[in-house]
């Protein structure tokens, strides 16, 4: 893993409403006097693939909206290995609001971009604005969801299950491209430490599906969903 060495631009008069997630991310439940104010507040910030948002324990300054790429939220174990619990995608709200401390670290998976907001400012403009408030706690109860399923996938679902089940999840978290590619931003190692699984069983599981018609894998790191349907129910099976 790689220290940021952040890009950034101080662009306070570029208007929210020209954002690519500003259907999608929490800020835009605020009104325009709202997003005014955000707006002098915040910073665009690009990461490239591999380098660190926040290290887990670390003092919680800023916090930002994922306008494109992905996050992997990660923690460390006792033994020094990481732990991959989950993803963050465009959209998403990232960092510790309303607490001290990071409770797990973020770190790009693929090359990213931001727009960072000093914690403690954002945080009275969340107090100040209802709409913006319920937008972040929907959001919070959307990763309690997510969080809940993963616990479900490790403890009581087969590895075809859940291998389907993140298949789906990608699906459901991503936008396809021209030609229907769906981003895999995990490798292969990364997706079977997600889901409990070795490397072996997680490439064997995608050429299985891929043979069976499920899905197609034109590289390494994209897929295209042939049979939803049929994905769906592997996971459910």
């Amino acid at each position: 893993m790689q220290l940021r060495s952040p890009r950034t631009d101080v662009d306070a008069t570029t208007p929210c409403l020209t954002c690519a997630v500003r259907d999608t991310a929490a800020c835009a439940q605020l009104s325009l006097a709202h997003r005014i104010a955000l707006g002098s507040l915040r910073r665009s910030e690009t990461l490239r693939s591999g380098e660190t948002f926040a290290w887990e324990g670390e003092e919680s300054l800023v916090v930002a909206t994922l306008r494109s790429g992905v996050f992997k939220r990660s923690l460390m174990l006792s033994d020094g290995r990481e732990q991959v619990v989950g993803l963050a995608f465009p959209g998403d709200m990232v960092g510790r609001l309303f607490g001290a401390t990071t409770d797990h670290s973020l770190i790009a998976i693929t090359d990213t971009v931001l727009c960072v907001f000093p914690r403690a400012a954002f945080e009275r403009l969340v107090a100040a604005s209802p709409a913006l408030e319920h937008a972040l706690l929907v959001q919070a109860l959307d990763d309690l969801s997510r969080a809940q399923r993963q616990m479900l996938v490790l403890a009581r679902l087969s590895a075809p299950q859940r291998v389907a089940t993140s298949l789906l999840d990608l699906v459901e978290r991503s936008i396809a491209d021209a030609r229907g590619r769906i981003a895999i931003p995990l490798s292969r190692q990364q997706l079977g430490d997600l889901l409990g699984l070795s490397i072996e069983t997680v490439s064997r599981k995608l050429r299985d599906f891929e043979r069976s018609g499920h899905i197609a894998l034109p590289d390494y790191r994209s897929m295209v969903v042939i049979d939803r349907a049929g994905l769906a129910a592997i996971a459910a099976a």
